[in-house]
């Protein structure tokens, strides 16, 4: 068997000269020995998926409330599917596949149950008090210091590419509010777009199975009848196809984009001012409009509305409830965070899953 420093050197000359390499560069907060057998970034990803925080994914709201159904998507699956479409393009364009999957596991952790309409609500709260909510800090917060994984160090202690993967995270959707100096890696760049891809291809499926539209409806948009007519020359899902081809203008726009910049190393993916890893023009505007038809028919109905107004309430009313009357599990947290009252009532509400939260309000 060859030694973990042979295997670094030898996986290290497959990536591109703009990846991160296997070792990373940043390091740790806290130093650690090395692993026998796993690179760095492997290590992280497995504390990552043994916390509590990516097991409660499972329970907690992706656009339906938890126990709509048993085949919706959760913030769980939706992580698995943005996981798998983030590594195939991380590999195809060479870059490190390890640091990819840990920003993608890691990327929903600090999202509260209720979905948006839950994150809405912990900002409002938390303005009362001078603060906010926004869940990529939170994914942040969870993974340096509300997850333990050793009484060495605080939090996971993760490598610094995946912090700043987290800081940095955005989609239409998800915007960071964190004042960042540099350009994302390219590996966080992916999981950025990777994520619209995801959501946007499942829930054309969500929704159509949970009757807010209909397949003729969709295949009025440009983007959906591209992808149809891909399902029928191969047989395929429309989910799969929509993903598909997207993930192909993907790697067509972004090579073009890092031979027009000449990006060769680490350092000019951090000088960029603009994302390298992008869809081309056409396609952009053709996923707008398709996100457009998703808003109106799917995230902002009624049908869905009525529950996530109803989840952001309870989500003021719980905060309301923990502050006046702090359990002992709230006073534990703020204990271990060293933080004000109003910050573990946040930390203890966002962890929540959806039924949990149901409960508790009861």
């Amino acid at each position: 068997m060859l030694s973990l420093q042979e295997r670094l050197q030898a996986s290290n000359q497959l990536l591109a000269t703009y990846a991160i390499p296997h070792q990373g560069i940043l390091g740790r907060a806290h130093r650690e020995p090395e692993d026998k057998t796993r690179f760095p970034f492997q290590r992280d990803r497995d504390r990552l998926i043994h916390t509590r925080a990516f097991r409660r994914l499972k329970g907690k709201t992706q656009v339906f409330v938890a126990g709509h159904g048993d085949h919706v998507r959760t913030r769980l699956t939706h992580t698995m599917e943005v996981v798998q479409i983030s590594r195939d393009i991380a590999r195809t364009l060479q870059l490190n596949e390890d640091l990819t999957e840990c920003i993608a596991i890691a990327h929903d952790l600090g999202h509260p149950p209720f979905g948006h309409a839950g994150e809405e609500g912990l900002d409002e709260w938390m303005k009362e008090f001078g603060g906010r909510f926004e869940h990529n800090e939170q994914s942040h917060r969870i993974v340096t210091l509300l997850e333990s994984h050793s009484s060495l160090a605080q939090g996971l202690n993760l490598n610094q590419e995946i912090l700043e993967g987290l800081l940095k995270h955005t989609t239409p959707y998800d915007l960071p509010q964190a004042i960042v100096s540099k350009s994302p890696t390219l590996e966080a760049q992916v999981v950025n777009l990777a994520d619209e891809i995801a959501y946007t291809g499942h829930d054309c499926e969500d929704g159509i199975r949970a009757g807010l539209f209909t397949l003729e409806e969709i295949l009025a948009v440009p983007l959906a009848k591209q992808a149809h007519d891909l399902t029928i020359e191969r047989g395929t899902s429309l989910r799969g196809s929509i993903i598909n081809v997207c993930v192909m203008d993907l790697y067509k726009a972004t090579s073009e984009e890092l031979a027009s910049q000449r990006i060769n190393t680490l350092e000019d993916v951090s000088k960029a001012v603009t994302p390298l890893v992008h869809l081309t023009h056409s396609m952009r505007k053709d996923l707008d409009e398709l996100r457009g038809f998703l808003s109106k028919r799917m995230y902002f109905c009624p049908q869905v509305r009525n529950k996530s107004e109803e989840g952001k309430a309870l989500i003021i009313a719980l905060c309301n409830g923990l502050k006046d009357k702090p359990t002992n599990k709230v006073l534990a947290i703020q204990k271990k965070t060293d933080s004000g009252l109003e910050e573990a009532v946040k930390d203890f509400v966002a962890g929540m899953t959806d039924h949990f939260a149901m409960e508790q309000s009861v």
